[in-house]
């Protein structure tokens, strides 16, 4: 069973794929030529909301086992936070990155994209190691 941290973080990331539901109406604009957006600017954006879906399902996966984990304190902070913080991190640099007209190439703001991805990978390493701990623990 989710711990009550747990619930209420899933809550919220179930409040959050209404933004990517948003974001994926704003892609059809984009990719119908109602928007306007480069070709580079709509490969980012469809990265960017793909990101965001994909990494808020994730999150709520982890979350709803994390509690079976054989972690604490930092640990299993990392494990509930990792992949959360880069559902927003991830799709922000992706979107960020190419604002402006006619960007040929991403900005600095990519870097959020990396940075994410370093959450997402302490994350999982973190989630996954106490899981197999606590299910050898459990055996």
């Amino acid at each position: 069973m989710p711990s009550a941290p747990d619930l209420i973080l899933i809550g919220v990331l179930l409040l959050a794929l209404v933004t990517v539901e948003s974001g994926g109406y704003f892609l059809t604009r984009v990719v119908r030529g109602l928007a306007p957006a480069n070709r580079l600017q709509t490969n980012f954006y469809r990265a960017g909301h793909a990101h965001a879906a994909v990494l808020l399902v994730l999150s709520m996966v982890i979350l709803s086992v994390v509690s079976y984990a054989a972690l604490d304190g930092f640990w299993l902070w990392l494990a509930r936070l990792g992949a959360p913080i880069a559902a927003i991190l991830m799709p922000a640099g992706f979107f960020l990155s190419v604002l402006g007209r006619e960007p040929e190439k991403p900005n600095r703001l990519i870097v959020l994209l990396w940075i994410g991805a370093a959450s997402l990978t302490a994350g999982l390493i973190a989630a996954g190691v106490g899981l197999i701990s606590g299910g050898i623990a459990a055996l």
